[in-house]
């Protein structure tokens, strides 16, 4: 396993004063590296959680996505103690032997220094849809419910994630989802940070940007189709007013089919780790203030004697150590080498090359013009206005995302037009081109 690099005990996150990113009470910047582990509380005894939790520490993830009312009939089925959240399926009687494990989870996470990204409910809670058997909130009870949680968890180092895979489309919805939300803070004192995990393809902005409760907005871009740029669905939300942090919480899952919902579709052709590398780095590269990561095996916490969802396959001990998790943590450790909170997008600096597609690149740069990333996510040259970087002298670097490796090649005057070519190319050979002052001395990521 990776070295866990990350550990950080600074306190609570709030929302930094340029709107776009998050920060540590202290004005550290956090940056964001979620992990969908839906199923965590639900299916996993405290040995099995520890070893999640060890395992996603030390690959440099910082948010773990867990649902306390869990997908996977949650509300019916008991946890790995035999315990049923809620008594009588009644969101205002929790069960307190559930939520005791629920307990010992988050202190695990938080000696870690991970903090979970708690959903009070999957959505299937709140929707009101035909066929849902699984409604239970009101109004009146999502506010009690809410506040049991905020006060229970006020201390700790949590994430408030509402929504759970599902959109607000009428105002009794949104007056449920509304409560609930007051009620965290009621009981949580406006501890946490609050944002909400729509359907996919969708964004929590569509419907909630300007709801003052929300922090930060969250969008789900889904499992479609190879190459689906996620970077479109940041953009949008980075273009808005009042400005406020994105992160896709939900991006194509490394092992999930294809298109999973299509008629026909073909259960042996896979996301992969090329996939998870490409939604990351156009994610991160179009303004957003992290990433989440999502395995086919490991949000479901799959087993062989479980019933397989979307063809899992994996048993999710083997899965959490799959290629596409690790390159995660070296995207972490690659924007926290450099002040990556300073990065605009930019797609200006680029001149020539792909600008759609699978091979779309994509480039930000400081907004004291100190340096520059840029993305190729399938080796193919492109050309770029160096006047970007205000700096008489840079140096160059590639960066290879798949394991890693730092690359200095080059220091050269600023000036013009450069055409860039990565080491390699083709599906698989994605490169990072790094541009920075050469008075800069950034350390190794």
């Amino acid at each position: 396993m990776m070295l866990n690099r990350f550990r950080n005990h600074r306190g609570r996150l709030r929302v930094a004063a340029d709107h776009r990113h998050l920060e540590f009470e202290d004005g550290t910047p956090f940056l964001y590296l979620g992990d969908t582990a839906w199923e965590l509380f639900h299916r996993l005894n405290r040995e099995e959680t520890q070893y999640y939790l060890n395992n996603r520490a030390a690959k440099g993830f910082t948010v773990i996505q867990a649902v306390v009312l869990a997908e996977l009939d949650g509300i019916n089925i008991p946890n790995s103690s035999g315990d049923l959240p809620l008594i009588n399926h009644d969101p205002t009687t929790p069960n307190e032997a559930y939520f005791r494990h629920v307990d010992a989870v988050v202190r695990d996470a938080e000696e870690l220094g991970l903090f979970i990204g708690m959903l009070p409910s999957w959505g299937s809670g709140w929707k009101q849809e035909a066929g849902n058997d699984s409604f239970i909130f009101t109004v009146e009870n999502a506010r009690i419910y809410g506040r049991f949680l905020g006060e229970r968890y006020r201390d700790h180092s949590v994430i408030w994630i509402l929504g759970g895979d599902r959109n607000i489309e009428h105002e009794e919805e949104y007056a449920i989802i509304e409560s609930m939300a007051l009620g965290l803070k009621e009981g949580d004192r406006g501890a946490h940070l609050i944002t909400f995990h729509p359907r996919g393809p969708g964004r929590s902005a569509a419907f909630l940007h300007h709801a003052e409760w929300l922090d930060f907005n969250m969008c789900q871009t889904s499992h479609g189709a190879r190459d689906h740029d996620n970077g479109l669905f940041i953009a949008q939300d980075y273009a808005l007013e009042p400005p406020k942090p994105t992160v896709d919480g939900e991006p194509r899952y490394e092992t999930m089919p294809v298109g999973f919902y299509y008629k026909d579709v073909n259960r042996y052709d896979r996301f992969d780790d090329d996939d998870m590398r490409q939604a990351a780095y156009w994610a991160m590269l179009a303004g957003a203030c992290g990433h989440t990561y999502g395995h086919n095996c490991v949000w479901q916490m799959w087993t062989p004697d479980r019933e397989s969802r979307l063809w899992a396959a994996t048993p999710w001990r083997e899965a959490l150590d799959h290629p596409g998790a690790f390159q995660m943590g070296l995207l972490r450790r690659l924007f926290q080498s450099r002040p990556f909170q300073k990065l605009l997008p930019d797609q200006t600096m680029i001149v020539d090359g792909p600008v759609s597609g699978g091979a779309k690149i994509r480039a930000a740069r400081a907004a004291d013009g100190t340096f520059a990333v840029v993305y190729s996510p399938r080796g193919e040259q492109f050309t770029l206005n160096k006047g970007a970087i205000q700096a008489q002298r840079i140096k160059e670097f590639w960066y290879d995302p798949r394991y890693g490796s730092l690359y200095h090649f080059h220091s050269t005057d600023n000036a013009g037009f450069q055409t860039y070519a990565p080491p390699t190319s083709g599906r698989g050979n994605d490169w990072v081109l790094i541009l920075e002052d050469v008075r800069l001395n950034f350390p190794i990521p």
